[in-house]
């Protein structure tokens, strides 16, 4: 029943992954740091792009870390932009490749938190952890089977035709017709 296909060219996922990063930082403190209170990560930006044969990841958040000093008397919070870069290789799917028309979808499924902290001085050293998930679109063809078997036509009747005759042949005469 089906002998033919059609080819249909469509956007679709091409490529899809996800990866925890780590990564550690260090921020400059004004005063000698007793204890770390907390850390904070707010505004999570990120884009990725093609890059080569990866997928560069570009973003920033905030950090904002809140201290104490002065013999735990005093509190302080240190806050920095934080820019970051990664670099990844997404697997596509068969019969497809990442071109300069695919699109980069990224998406924190786990947004930045800090998971160690430790300090010395007037330097706080922390570790992020985030985990990013990729999305590669792209235009793939798609094979879809035909059947040979047209649809037939319907007859249209043209309801001005009909009209026109019935009254050709409607008996004006009828009821003289009868009499006689």
């Amino acid at each position: 029943m089906f002998n033919n296909y059609k080819e249909i060219v469509t956007k679709t996922v091409i490529g899809k992954g996800k990866k925890e990063f780590k990564n550690e930082y260090e921020v400059s403190t004004n005063n000698p740091v007793d204890t770390v209170l907390g850390c904070w990560v707010i505004n999570h930006k990120i884009k990725g792009i093609k890059e080569a044969d990866y997928i560069k990841i570009k973003g920033s958040y905030d950090i904002n870390i809140w201290y104490s000093y002065a013999n735990n008397t005093k509190t302080d919070v240190v806050s920095t932009r934080v820019n970051y870069e990664e670099k990844v290789h997404v697997k596509t799917k068969e019969d497809t490749e990442i071109d300069n028309e695919s699109e980069v979808i990224v998406r924190a499924l786990k947004n930045p938190t800090c998971i160690d902290v430790s300090n010395e001085d007037n330097t706080i050293k922390y570790t992020i952890s985030k985990e990013l998930g990729i999305e590669i679109v792209g235009d793939t063809k798609i094979r879809i089977p035909v059947s040979n078997n047209e649809d037939e036509y319907d007859i249209i009747i043209d309801e001005d035709a009909v009209s026109n005759e019935i009254d050709k042949n409607v008996n004006t005469n009828y009821i003289e017709d009868k009499e006689n």
